[in-house]
């Protein structure tokens, strides 16, 4: 009986020394780690709420001080795109002695180059236009008007508008019709064009035409606002026009404008590229490439701030739960959990306060940036980078506020802790 014993004490021993008589603490699945993490949290809301709110306060703060200035900034980009930012002017050198013609398919030419986003044209009829043919042909009502040939987009391209009536449609181009310009209207004598009244006629060399818009001024081209327009195919059909455009409008991408200003003589007019005059970029663009690169990091930095107190409002809350929660610590130690256990609940809870914060900041820093455009009139620019540096950044800030609480709790003895009142 006593050879067995003998044999086995040896085999207890080698079993002692590779670690197979230990207890093996139990391992907790994520989940259970994660639920005893938010433990803290369900359990005193009040406190994690207060804690919670330096974090929301912070990230609400980068992201209305990121987002107004970007609603603001995207107001002003439109501004100042209105003011023909991205639009070039092309036309024939003025002062030849022979005047160049820009060929017909000048238009169609630019629209192929690959930053052109639109282009339309106008033309000069050098044709007369009067009230009415009571009218000799030496009266002022029709001195300094000029009748030009207008594209359907022209509108478009200019930025142009229409005071009332309406501009040519694919029917109206093709009959005699007429659009007035601001002044030109004035200077006819013709007002506001309305539906249930019959349209005014004007007479352009000989030929009654319809009026059937009148513009408002357009800013970006003056010389519309003392202009006749006419549809182009009427203007070939009545007037003798050869459909040679005496001016192009053009609009580009704004990153290639230079480019495309370089390209547009030898595309327009490729016999004699030298003759064509290109307007030069609007003062406007730079004044927006400028504004594009400006930024206030002044507003960032107290953003910053604001989490970093945030951070250890935090790390303040964390410590003072170690501290009120040592015997339930104790407990659970002298139950088998182990040091990283307790490590990783109590850096889940501070992790789980920023992330609340964060969520909450977010929404609400959302809100305001929503409500402060719409009431300036201002689209509403979220921009996400901020949004979700400003989120990670307090998970960031939350996992090192909870590193040293975490730390302290795991090396808590348990006969310490449970002795603690």
């Amino acid at each position: 009986m006593t050879a067995p014993a003998k044999r086995s004490r040896p085999a207890r021993r080698r079993r002692r020394r590779r670690g197979e008589d230990r207890i093996k603490p139990v391992r907790l699945a994520l989940l259970d780690l994660l639920g005893l993490g938010l433990l803290g949290l369900r359990t005193r809301k009040l406190r994690a709420v207060l804690s919670a709110l330096g974090i929301s306060i912070g990230v609400a703060t980068m992201v209305v001080v990121t987002g107004i200035p970007a609603s603001s900034q995207r107001a002003l980009m439109e501004e100042i795109s209105a003011l023909g930012s991205n639009m070039l002017r092309v036309q024939p050198l003025a002062g030849q002695a022979v005047p160049v013609k820009l060929p017909e398919e000048a238009v169609g030419m630019v629209r192929r180059v690959g930053p052109v986003t639109e282009a339309s044209a106008v033309a000069n009829t050098h044709a007369a236009v009067q009230r009415s043919d009571l009218i000799g042909d030496d009266d002022f009502s029709g001195t300094g008007l000029s009748v030009l040939a207008a594209r359907r987009d022209l509108l478009s391209v200019v930025g142009g508008k229409v005071f009332s009536g309406r501009f040519f449609s694919a029917a109206d181009e093709q009959f005699p019709t007429a659009v007035l310009g601001y002044r030109a209207a004035s200077q006819l004598g013709i007002g506001e064009i309305r539906e249930n009244a019959p349209p005014p006629q004007i007479q352009i060399d000989k030929s009654w035409f319809t009026v059937i818009g009148v513009l408002h001024s357009v800013p970006l081209s003056n010389d519309l606002d003392n202009a006749v327009l006419t549809g182009w195919a009427a203007a070939k059909k009545t007037l003798r026009f050869e459909g040679n455009p005496t001016v192009i409008y053009v609009k580009a991408r704004e990153d290639y404008l230079e480019d495309v200003r370089s390209v547009l003589p030898a595309t327009v007019f490729p016999e004699q590229p030298g003759q064509v005059q290109i307007s030069r970029p609007s003062d406007a663009l730079a004044a927006k490439r400028a504004t594009q690169h400006t930024f206030s990091s002044l507003f960032l930095a107290l953003a910053g701030v604001a989490l970093l107190v945030g951070g250890v409002g935090v790390a303040n809350t964390m410590v003072i739960s170690v501290l009120e929660r040592r015997r339930d610590i104790g407990l659970r130690r002298a139950l088998g959990a182990t040091r990283g256990q307790i490590r990783v609940q109590f850096l889940t809870e501070s992790v789980g306060l920023s992330l609340l914060g964060a969520i909450a900041g977010t929404l609400f820093g959302v809100l305001i940036d929503i409500g402060y455009a719409a009431h300036q009139g201002w689209p509403t620019v979220i921009p996400l980078l901020p949004v979700t540096g400003g989120c990670l950044g307090a998970v960031l800030i939350g996992m090192a506020a909870g590193v040293y609480p975490s730390v302290r709790a795991a090396r808590l003895p348990p006969t310490e802790a449970l002795a603690s009142t």
